[in-house]
């Protein structure tokens, strides 16, 4: 069966989602035909707000819908401590745990050669301002536990030390290969107690 154009359509932008396959983006686009306008409405009007209200926090990087975002602004959270992870959902999979009362950094990516992205990709230098600025005195690394993760890791600990701080690494409680995103909240909270020197 072929497609009419616009649900056609529908269709090839639902396959350009994350782990959205040709009939994952069919059953979705056939699910969201037999919804109510209203509905369809509400998801349309969710995304659009998603995009036209949601920044980047000046000072860490982490998705906010105020800059500076609420961990920046808090004043109950440890700020001598920063919890380095490389992307936003890591924030969320961390803060779940209970067990970090810091604040954080979001690289937003690893290093990865063979893909082109280098130190200049990432939001490296603005690390190390904060780290130079304000009172740190631990930096705890939670890049994810693959190749470009460990690679991340080493780099920043290479650039961190010298200016006198601890650096820490999440302990390797977590699958290596795996995303922190897919870590359940034992395993992330154990991470995070476990960490070690670099």
């Amino acid at each position: 069966m072929t497609e009419i154009g616009p649900l056609s359509r529908l269709i090839d932008q639902l396959q350009r989602l994350p782990g959205i396959g040709e009939k994952g983006a069919q059953r979705l686009a056939f699910h969201l035909l037999r919804q109510p306008r209203e509905e369809v409405d509400a998801l349309l009007d969710a995304v659009k707000e998603v995009k036209e209200s949601i920044s980047y926090c000046s000072i860490c990087s982490n998705i906010t819908d105020t800059d500076p975002c609420h961990y920046c602004t808090n004043t109950s959270r440890d700020r001598h401590i920063i919890c380095v992870v490389e992307d936003p959902h890591n924030v969320t999979v961390i803060e779940k745990t209970k067990g970090f009362n810091g604040t954080y950094h979001v690289l937003m990516g690893a290093l990865s050669p063979l893909q082109g992205i280098g130190p200049d990709d990432l939001r490296i230098k603005s690390l190390l301002d904060r780290v130079r600025k304000e009172n740190v005195t631990e930096t705890i690394i939670a890049t994810n536990p693959n190749v470009e993760g460990e690679a991340t890791a080493i780099y920043l600990a290479k650039l961190l030390k010298p200016l006198g701080i601890r650096v820490t690494r999440i302990a390797m409680g977590l699958p290596v290969g795996s995303d922190l995103e897919y870590a359940d909240d034992v395993t992330m909270h154990k991470a995070m107690e476990g960490r070690r020197e670099i």
